[in-house]
């Protein structure tokens, strides 16, 4: 769970900036919306499937790409 000590010379708005920014590096709000609705096990392995899939596509274009320059 994120957390910031506010500093003395530290205005609310900067605080809040920390504080967002902390967030973001723990994935808190993708993971909520990720939670939101429930989401049966075949789905979650579609989903990865499918993004195992792009990985595997993106590495092979970057790699004939990288080719292609040598």
């Amino acid at each position: 769970m994120p957390g910031i000590k506010v500093k003395d010379s530290e205005s609310f708005d900067e605080a809040y900036r920390r504080f967002k920014k902390q967030c973001d590096r723990n994935l808190i709000v993708t993971e909520t919306r990720a939670r939101r609705f429930f989401e049966p096990m075949t789905e979650k392995r579609k989903k990865q499937k499918i993004n195992a899939r792009k990985k595997m596509l993106k590495r092979l274009y970057m790699l004939r790409r990288y080719e292609s320059r040598l």
